[in-house]
């Protein structure tokens, strides 16, 4: 085996795209997802803005046995596996079954089909709550279900660190790789946890935009920024050992993981920076680069103004002011807690291989103080070969992946 991990495919679920190719098209067309809740009647609560997946019918892309014992999130995730070992066209039975892992990421569980049997158990009694329940709810529930539906036989496990668990998610997969213990790995992350149960949990973290237009309820980087929009979806990548994948076939694969790190933010109330830039230091030099090789960072994006300039402060001191290009494709979805960063990586993928970087939408008065080069308003095109990606997650949890274009 090589020490290279690539990415050979990729599935996408997310609100502007159920396919890699709509999601690419709608990114670079700047189409904005974020709307009014339509799951449920979001009038009782403070905040009723989110990145919505509409027009998904799990019975069109999954067998009807599934459907009982799934919820809703588990369901973009089977779709978005079964699109990503699609297009890596990947034959697991030739491959070896116990050659094959799948390492996910999720922040929420099952919270429709929960808070459903949890409605059964109070108003009909527990003889009455479905047998799934005791994995549907459970973060671990993706990992599992693809890994059944595919017979994946090999290392298998769930990260959880929210907002920053997909890039974890991508990292251990790299790791396990690289280490021999598996020729391929099903990895990434998705979200969906919009229902009033799992409304209520976002709206805890009180960074939850309660902005009403949804042209101004997400503006990371701006002088209006008044918190998040949550999304739902996210995206899940085939990754392999690169030696293996040049004789399994010929395709080129999107790119490669070069690099990799994660990092803790010391407690509330320490008089100690944040540990987002000791994540991105330490990738670059598990990538053996120096700054001045990265030409795109997909931002983290809070969209609330202490941690956006925690995040402007840390490129800053890597990259200089106005350093390197900055992209924040979240603004057109929202925040997908673990299948956030897997997205970005998408797009960071997808970015490198046309030489065009999105713009953030609805950013137009960007911090001065800030000094980043935030892409905005329109596409940008310029030569690219390499990608920082970053996510952080509630409780102090950074990562950083770094990706490279394979020519």
């Amino acid at each position: 085996m090589s020490t290279d991990v690539v990415i050979t495919g990729m599935g996408v679920t997310a609100p502007t795209g159920l396919s890699v190719k709509e999601y690419w098209n709608a990114t670079l067309a700047g189409t904005q997802s974020i709307a009014p809740l339509q799951e449920f009647d979001p009038t009782p609560y403070t905040a009723r803005l989110a990145g919505q997946i509409t027009g998904f019918e799990a019975k069109e892309h999954l067998p009807g046995r599934l459907l009982p014992q799934t919820d809703r999130v588990t369901r973009l995730a089977l779709v978005a596996a079964d699109r990503a070992l699609e297009d890596a066209q990947v034959d697991v039975a030739e491959l070896g079954t116990y050659e094959c892992g799948v390492v996910t990421s999720n922040a929420t569980g099952g919270f429709e089909f929960s808070h459903r049997e949890m409605q059964r158990l109070w108003a009909q009694g527990p003889d009455r709550v479905s047998v799934y329940q005791c994995f549907a709810w459970f973060y671990a529930v993706n990992t599992g279900q693809i890994s059944i539906r595919h017979k994946m036989r090999g290392p298998g496990g769930v990260v959880v660190a929210e907002q920053a668990g997909g890039l974890d998610a991508i990292g251990h997969a790299r790791r396990t790789i690289t280490r021999g213990r598996s020729r391929l790995m099903v990895t990434g992350g998705v979200e969906s946890s919009f229902d009033p149960w799992g409304w209520v949990s976002h709206l805890a973290s009180g960074t939850v935009s309660t902005a009403t237009d949804p042209a101004t309820a997400y503006l990371p980087f701006d002088q209006r920024a008044c918190g998040y929009v949550p999304g739902e979806g996210g995206a899940l990548l085939v990754m392999e050992d690169a030696e293996s994948a040049r004789g399994r076939t010929d395709r080129r694969p999107y790119g490669k993981i070069t690099g990799y790190a994660a990092t803790f933010d010391p407690a509330p109330g320490r008089q100690r920076p944040s540990g987002l830039r000791r994540a991105v230091d330490l990738a670059l030099a598990d990538a053996g680069l120096k700054p001045d090789a990265i030409d795109l960072v997909v931002a983290d994006a809070a969209g609330v103004a202490d941690l956006d300039a925690q995040e402007a402060d840390a490129l800053r001191a890597v990259f200089g002011p106005y350093g390197v290009p900055v992209c924040a494709p979240k603004t057109m979805v929202g925040r997908l807690m673990a299948g956030g960063g897997p997205l970005d990586v998408v797009c960071a993928l997808l970015a490198l291989r046309d030489n065009v970087i999105p713009p953030a939408v609805n950013v137009t008065d960007v911090v001065d103080d800030y000094q980043i080069d935030l892409v905005h308003d329109e596409p940008r095109t310029c030569p690219l070969s390499r990608a920082l990606v970053l996510a952080r997650g509630a409780g102090g949890f950074n990562s950083a992946v770094i990706v490279e274009h394979t020519p």
